[in-house]
Parts: structure tokens; sequence; C-alpha cells
């Protein structure tokens, strides 16, 4: 910009004025009448010429004064210290886990609309839906199959649920389904086929059963606010129901070389985390044993973030742990044995307690690492009202509704607040269990 000026000077001085100096136009503006004309010129091109460097100059300084503010908004993005920063943000995710979705006879009784012939499961969840529908992703659980009303609906010891549970699980916010597990097989392969026809149909993502081979070479990955997580789904069994020999793709078993394999073709997706539903342990026990603790280490030694646990049937215990790599690194891994069961019409001790697991995690803008930031849960009972009974079965929020109960806007009966209390309380000395 200066010097552009400079040599505008230069120009002047060395073209106009040596040829008629600004003496001699002076003097010929004041003495020789004759000259008139190119006096006026001269004195005009020269009050331009004064005008045209003022407006020049004016310019000048409202760029360089555009520029510098420029280059001061740039280093406050980010957080405030140079614009380079302003391109290393952090991204922060809520995700939300339940447990083991079930449907025995009596619950999709207890759903069954006489006058439409047709299936509303949706108040079972009305008390617990807020919370499943606010994170950012949900993960369950599906422990029954959707092998079609011609099966003829069935619950234990061989699931066939009503299609509209998928919708009332749906409608809540569940995104992601695993499922392996097993009673994946209770209609055999049709069914298992079916089942997926219809979670397509409704829109969910699943893993860890297949129609074919391509299907389960295929890793599920999910884009959650610019995070990318693969999930995978495994299962110890199918309850004694044997895989077709041609179809052994249809089902993800707990096979340590099966599992590598996937989690491999993950990590070749460039994804940033790892998501594993085990189908594993021990029913009815509320600690994990030998086995899972192994398979923990292995999953994620092996690259794996996050362990979803289900088949127990009952809460087993959650942690966050440190995880040392071979390379000599770490990163945070996090596990919980089981979830228990979502939705059932089980009673034995601990069976109708679960949670509404939540954990925060957060993807680095500078080194793209995942870090769990938090995790928390929300303690859940499943009320059996008993048969008859209007909307038999409900999902509740313990803290809430002992709340409620406490601040004297709640009709519940004293004996239910105290089995309310009990079972926070069961739920409470699970999760906090030591697990060493």
């Amino acid at each position: 910009m200066w010097y552009f000026i400079y040599r505008f000077f230069k120009v002047i001085l060395k073209y106009i004025l040596p040829k008629r100096g600004l003496s001699k136009i002076i003097e010929s503006y004041n003495y020789h009448k004759r000259r008139k004309k190119r006096k006026i010129k001269y004195v005009r091109l020269f009050i331009f010429l004064i005008i045209l460097v003022a407006v020049i100059w004016r310019i000048g300084l409202a760029f360089f004064d555009k520029s510098d503010k420029s280059s001061n908004n740039d280093a406050n993005v980010g957080d405030g210290s140079t614009s380079e920063t302003s391109a290393f943000e952090d991204t922060t995710i809520h995700l939300t886990a339940i447990g083991d979705i079930m449907c025995h006879g009596p619950n999709y009784k207890a759903a069954y609309i006489p006058s439409s012939d047709s299936y509303d499961f949706s108040p079972f969840f009305k008390n617990i839906s807020e919370y499943t529908s606010k994170a950012d992703l949900t993960i369950g659980n599906l422990e029954t199959t959707f092998a079609g009303k011609d099966r003829g609906y069935s619950g234990y010891p061989t699931f066939n649920s009503p299609a509209e549970l998928g919708q009332a699980i749906k409608d809540i916010g569940v995104d992601v389904l695993g499922t392996a597990n097993n009673h994946c097989m209770d209609k055999g392969y049709s069914g298992l086929s079916s089942t997926l026809d219809v979670l397509d149909e409704l829109e969910f993502s699943h893993m860890g059963t297949s129609r074919s081979v391509e299907e389960q070479s295929s890793i599920l990955v999910r884009n959650v606010n610019g995070i990318n997580i693969a999930f995978l789904a495994f299962t110890y069994g199918t309850n004694g129901i044997s895989i077709p020999k041609d179809k052994s793709f249809s089902v993800n078993l707990i096979d340590r070389d099966l599992i590598v394999k996937q989690i491999e073709s993950a990590k070749r997706l460039n994804v940033d985390m790892i998501c594993v539903n085990m189908h594993w342990g021990v029913e009815y026990q509320t600690s994990p044993n030998s086995e899972q603790k192994e398979l923990a280490d292995f999953l994620f030694k092996n690259g794996v973030d996050i362990i979803f646990g289900s088949h127990p049937h009952v809460l087993q215990p959650m942690e966050k742990r440190t995880v040392s790599l071979d390379d000599g690194s770490t990163k945070d891994g996090f596990v919980i044995y089981s979830l228990g069961n979502f939705i059932s019409n089980q009673s034995d001790v601990n069976t109708q307690d679960t949670i509404i697991l939540n954990l925060q995690v957060t993807k680095s803008g500078k080194d793209g690492n995942i870090s769990i930031d938090s995790f928390d849960y929300i303690p859940v009972y499943c009320y059996n009202k008993g048969n008859n009974a209007k909307n038999r079965y409900e999902l509740i929020d313990l803290k809430k509704s002992i709340s409620d109960y406490e601040n004297g806007t709640s009709s519940i009966s004293p004996s239910l607040y105290n089995t309310f209390k009990s079972e926070l309380q069961r739920i409470e000395k699970i999760m906090n269990s030591n697990l060493n």
C-alpha cells in the first residue's frame, strides 16, 4: 500500500513538476492571463491529485483496519488463543444403553387391543421415555424375534413377539439393537431373517445376526454428531438350537477369531470408537464370572472402547478403566457386565430391576483420542400390577416415584412406596459393588 503511494508521488515529482514546476504554475495563475486556460487546467489537476491521494490514503487505512480486526476475530475462535486452535474443537456426545427387551406371553397379552386386533406397548414405557429419547444415540438388546403373526406369538422358551413391540421401542428413541443372543434362533433361520426385515422396516440399526455372508462382513457404523462409532455384537450360544451349516454367517458367536476379524474390519474403516454388545455370563448372578472378565480384557486389548453386557437378566456392576495397549499407550475403556432386563414378565429377585445407563464421551479435536468423561444411571423397576390390571406393566423411575411420594404428590400406597425403596437399595448395592 505504502509502496504504491510512494511510486505515485515519484511519478509526479519526476514527470509532471519538472516539466511545469509548481512555482511556474502559480506564477502563470497570477501574472499570465493569456495562459489562463492552461493555468486552470494545471491547478485543477493538482487539486485532483491531492484529493485522489487523500481518498487512496483513507481506503488504505480502512483496509488495514479490517484486516487487523479479522485477524483478531480468528484468534478468538475456540479457546481464545490463536486462530490455529479454532480447527481443534472437542466433540462431546451422550450415549444411552438399556437392557434385555423381552416379551413373555403375559407381556404381549397385556398389550393386546381386541377392538383392532392389534397391540400397544407404549404404556409400558411412558414413565421413562424422556431418558431414552434425549440421548444422541440409544442402544439395546432385542431378546425376542419378530417371526410374524402366522408363526404364532409365543413367550418362553421360544419367543415370537408382535412387531408393535419394535415400534414402541422405536418411539421411545432407541436407535441401535443388538440381535446376537441365545433367543435369536428361537424360530429358526426364517424367524431370524424375518426379525431383521422388521427392524429394517422400522429403520433400526442392528448388528449380531445376518441374512448373508456379505451382511455379516459389513460393519455397522453410525456417525453420532461427528464421532464415527462401530457396533458389534456376539453371543455365547443359541440355547442348543442348531445354526444351519450353510447359514453359519447368521449368528455372531463368541469366537475369538471372529471377534478379532470384525474388530480389525472396523479399524480399517477409521472409526473413532468401537462398542460391543456381549451376551455372556450366568443367569441371575449379580457378579461377573472369570470368563466375562477375561473376555472384557481381551476386547479392550484388541481395541474395543465400550462393552454392554446382557444375558444374566439381573444387573451386574460397571467400571471405567485405563487400558494399556501393546504400543505402550493408554486409553479409556468402559464395561457394564449386565444391564439386566429392560422389560419382561420375570419376577425372581433382582429380575425386575434395571437401569438406563448414560455415558458422556468426548473426541479430542487435537489428537482424535476418545475419553469417557462420565457415566451415571437412572434406576428403573419393571412394575407388574397383576392379572387383569389396566396398563399391567410400567417401567418406574424409582427415584422420582419415591420423591413424589415423600413430597405428597403421589397416590401410590405405603406398601408400594416401601417396595420401590427396597428395589432402589438392591440396584445401588449391585452397581456399587467392588469388582476386585
